[in-house]
């Protein structure tokens, strides 16, 4: 069981300047409101609050974040009438901040989930509350992980809808978020609730494989290790941060495949045999600079042979949610075949807890977002083309809850879509007018229909007519974005009123 001294702990390692006695104080506070509060489970009410906030301890966030991950539960469970009494307390004893955060995480409320049909008033609410302070959601993925953590002492009826809202509502929103490690825990602890049996079955077939593999991947890694600490640069240049001329190897270490990833990918691919998943366990070589992740792929394939096709470049060419890494899978001793993963720390770190890696702690406090939250702050919009409810619906499922790939424009820019977009949605993302005097596309530089499902990491060019007045209303047979919809819609209408 987490206890203060367990958070305490936590907190002095990534941030030893942190106001501790304050943090202590919340606690404190927390637990004298809480106090003869029980869970389900019969555990005091206090420990949900402070498991939420050692989950956010664990993504190294800022103390006010943690005080408020400890509150949040106060003004919903001892105000529930009047919440605005125990926010004004918050506020005065904690400061605005931490009150804006638990506020934010009030408005949300405890609807029940019943479908993502019945839920869009909330989800609206929740992407306004993002748009407003993203910290908000990181709060309420921590609350999240614990309540899945002691979901077994729900009624079974409950723990199917709890998992099923966070399986098709918050690990999307993490994914599209970039934080990876919080999307694949809701998704590990969710799906025994949503499918037991095939959890159970999977469960079963993984561990031994997993034991198996260890002790090769033990011996897989002493040899890379040896051959990275052999390595030299010569003579470093000015570009070099390493002045040793040698690898800093940060940690080599074995990444075991998720099992919801692996039920999906065994779905997705029709695979009946687990041997076909190539990526089951991986290992993963954490360095110091994007030099040295190359360096260290050249030295992998120097070792192993590479298998044709399997080498991916996320660096120069990040995922839609800023993940980059390098990626190769090679024959390695004895015919084995091993995925490595090579990143530096921080792309390491932004692949773990993606955009909350950007909220550091600093002593004035201050903790700057360096990605861009443009698409929550669309979402957030409930004008005319969204008032219908079963528009912004399909808008949501498009822009949040579907898988997106990444494709090129000729000069190398990353642009993001959803899964099977076409050439004419690539127009309407990059300009209006390109999409409007679209004539036809160049996909990988072979001519291609505009009704081509893209893939990622295609290039695309666009080829125009300048004399092309508007666009076709065929395309609103096959685009998938609600840009080209919305667009290819107006100027329709337009065209139709100058007439």
């Amino acid at each position: 069981m987490t206890t203060i001294d367990d958070l305490i702990q936590k907190i002095k390692f990534y941030a030893p300047n942190a106001d501790l006695d304050l943090v202590r104080l919340a606690f404190d506070y927390a637990k004298k409101a809480h106090n003869g509060q029980k869970r389900l489970s019969g555990e005091p009410y206090i420990n949900h609050p402070l498991a939420t906030a050692m989950n956010l301890a664990e993504m190294k966030l800022h103390q006010d974040i943690i005080i408020a991950g400890l509150l949040h539960d106060i003004p919903e469970e001892t105000h529930p009438e009047n919440p605005e009494i125990a926010l004004r307390e918050i506020k005065h004893n904690f400061g605005e901040e931490v009150a804006f955060m638990v506020r934010g995480i009030t408005k949300l409320g405890k609807i029940k989930y019943r479908g993502m049909e019945r839920y869009l008033e909330n989800l609206r609410k929740m992407f306004i509350a993002m748009a407003e302070d993203v910290r908000v959601i990181f709060i309420k993925f921590a609350d999240r992980l614990h309540n899945l953590e002691t979901l077994d002492a729900q009624p079974p009826a409950k723990q199917k809808r709890i998992a099923m809202e966070t399986m098709e509502i918050y690990a999307p929103i993490a994914n599209r978020l970039g934080m990876g490690e919080i999307k694949g825990r809701l998704e590990d602890l969710s799906f025994p609730y949503l499918y037991p049996r095939d959890f159970e079955k999977l469960k079963k077939e993984v561990a031994p494989r997993y034991r198996a593999k260890e002790d090769y991947l033990k011996k897989t890694r002493i040899k890379l290790l040896k051959a990275v600490s052999q390595f030299s640069f010569g003579p470093a240049g000015e570009d070099q941060k390493n002045q040793s001329g040698r690898i800093k190897v940060f940690s080599i270490h074995g990444r075991t495949k998720r099992l919801w990833s692996i039920h999906k990918k065994l779905q997705q691919k029709g695979y009946e045999d687990l041997s076909k998943i190539y990526d089951l366990v991986a290992l993963r070589v954490i360095v110091d600079t994007v030099a040295e992740c190359y360096t260290v792929l050249g030295i992998i394939h120097q070792l192993w042979k590479p298998l044709k096709g399997r080498i991916k470049d996320y660096i120069a060419q990040p995922k839609p949610n800023g993940y980059q890494s390098l990626h190769t899978t090679v024959f390695c001793d004895d015919g084995e075949i091993v995925e490595f993963q090579i990143r530096t720390k921080k792309m390491h770190e932004e692949a773990e807890y993606g955009i909350a890696s950007h909220w550091y702690y600093d002593e004035r406090g201050s903790m700057p977002v360096a990605k861009d939250l443009k698409w929550v702050r669309e979402l957030t919009k409930w004008k005319k083309e969204f008032e219908e409810n079963q528009r912004y619906l399909e808008s949501l499922k498009i822009d949040v809850f579907q898988n997106r790939i990444f494709v090129f424009t000729p000069k190398g820019d990353v642009i993001d879509l959803p899964e099977n977009s076409t050439p004419v949605d690539f127009a309407y993302t990059l300009h209006s007018d390109l999409g409007d005097k679209c004539i036809g596309a160049k996909v990988n530089e072979q001519i291609a229909k505009l009704d081509t499902k893209l893939q990622s990491g295609d290039v695309i060019e666009i080829l125009t007519d300048k004399n092309r007045k508007a666009p076709s209303a065929d395309w609103l047979k096959f685009v998938k974005t609600n840009a080209a919809r919305h667009k290819i819609k107006s100027h329709l209408k337009q065209s139709k009123k100058l007439r």
